[in-house]
């Protein structure tokens, strides 16, 4: 796996003409942003070495290298999950390629079913803790002294300066946001009634099938992580209706403007 990344990081140094500290990974349907960074280099998931390609649909399969004001930001324009059939080494395998090329800070943006009854589509949950419930940890396998301790502190695995700069950026953009607790299943199914109430009870304040592997992982190679979820609809038995992948894209497309705002805003006055 180490050969693998520093085969992926050699080809990306050689395309793109510096190290961005900071990087952003898009999630379903969220894929506009990187078309607002200027002097932008896209480069194809299929070109870089031993880097897993996007096959969910809303995930355009491309990383973006650009600017936004003074600060160099890499974009993952879509990702790989763990019920593509992926093994869990592979979903994070940008986010390793990420770390080793350099890049200290993460930004991921997800979609997600709404578990707390006051929230609707459309609304912003930022994440202060997450429940991992996929069966699988990104960590396990051989250690990797070089990356990460054996044993890595979740404590803080979203970075509280980060999430409170976010709630800077959207009081000054008129966006309301609100904290919360992500319930990561690992798909493809939609959840199931009772699962949804027993993530309720857990805690949990939105549901999805992603993010927590990367979190992980970014966050035991000492990455600073922030995550947004957009609620793309009420979680499976809040409501009657059915739900659908369709229903998630049409509902990203809707909030992609807010994100795009604050994330702007963020990058452009984080410290």
């Amino acid at each position: 796996m180490i050969e693998k990344v520093k085969a992926a990081c050699a080809f990306l140094r050689e395309r793109i003409p510096s190290s961005p500290e900071s990087a952003v990974i898009l999630g379903s349907g969220l894929g506009f942003f990187a078309d607002s960074l200027e002097g932008r280099t896209v480069i194809s998931y299929e070109e870089i070495p031993n880097w897993p390609l996007s096959t969910a649909p809303g995930h355009g399969g491309r990383l973006v290298y650009g600017r936004l004001g003074d600060r160099d930001v890499l974009v993952m324009q879509g990702r790989v999950h763990y019920y593509e059939g992926y093994p869990m080494e592979q979903v994070v395998f940008p986010v390793r390629v990420l770390g080793e090329f350099g890049v200290k800070n993460l930004v991921i943006t997800n979609a997600s079913g709404g578990v707390d009854t006051a929230l609707s589509p459309g609304d912003i949950v930022l994440l202060e803790d997450h429940i991992n419930f996929m069966g699988a940890n990104p960590l396990r396998g051989p250690d990797t002294p070089g990356w990460n301790d054996r044993f890595p502190d979740m404590t803080r695995c979203y970075d509280e300066e980060f999430t409170a700069a976010f709630e800077a950026a959207a009081a000054a953009e008129g966006v309301p946001v609100r904290r919360g607790v992500y319930f990561a299943f690992s798909g493809p199914s939609f959840e199931t009634p009772a699962e949804i109430r027993m993530a309720r009870t857990l805690g949990a304040t939105v549901v999805g099938m992603s993010t927590v592997p990367e979190a992980i992982t970014a966050n035991a190679m000492g990455l600073r992580v922030c995550a947004l979820s957009c609620v793309a609809n009420a979680a499976a038995g809040m409501t009657m209706n059915t739900l659908t992948g369709q229903e998630v894209l049409d509902e990203m497309a809707k909030t992609s403007e807010k994100l795009i705002r604050l994330l702007n805003r963020f990058f452009k006055e984080m410290r």
